[in-house]
């Protein structure tokens, strides 16, 4: 078995330059480098450990390859998302509209029909605020972590006096 370089394994393209985003391989030790042409213990120990090593970076950084593109592949399709419900917001305005318009025509004066409409709008509004208002105040401190370190905070100025303490000679 031979030693792979690096420079082996990126992909030419037609204009001469290289692409370095290609995985390189486990390096291989030469065969037969112990003494009568077997490898001591010691060193095949040694060639697992660096070829373990090595497949697990490769793994990580294809996992890391893999994860990178899929989160691009997620963010332009959340960008669609949001461009789609800012388009439902802006035309919610003509379904407000159109209900105003559709009182108005059940024979109520044109102002009466926008205002009834703003009022339920308004009302709707307080009521999803007050939803809002429940479950933010249900939100409280992280307790444990608090508690957590105030006793870190404690230990720390215990250790001073415990090593003052250490420090002066018994009498």
């Amino acid at each position: 078995m031979t030693s792979v370089n690096s420079s082996q394994n990126k992909q030419h393209d037609g204009a001469g330059t290289t692409d370095e985003s290609a995985v390189t391989s486990i390096p291989l030790s030469e065969e037969g480098t112990g003494s009568g042409g077997e490898q001591s213990i010691g060193a095949l120990g040694r060639d697992v450990a660096t070829h373990l090593s090595s497949l697990v970076r490769g793994e990580l950084e294809l996992a890391k390859a893999e994860i990178s593109s899929e989160a691009r592949k997620a963010l332009k399709g959340s960008v669609y998302f949001v461009l789609a419900l800012t388009v439902l917001a802006f035309s919610s305005f003509f379904l407000f509209f159109t209900l105003a318009e559709g009182l108005h025509a059940l024979g109520l004066w044109r102002w009466a029909s926008f205002g009834i409409v703003f009022l339920v709008m308004l009302l709707v509004a307080i009521v999803l605020a007050l939803f809002g208002y429940r479950r933010v105040r249900k939100i409280s401190a992280p307790k444990r972590t608090m508690d957590s370190l105030r006793e870190s905070a404690q230990l720390r100025h215990r250790h001073p006096q415990d090593s003052a303490e250490r420090a002066r000679p018994s009498e």
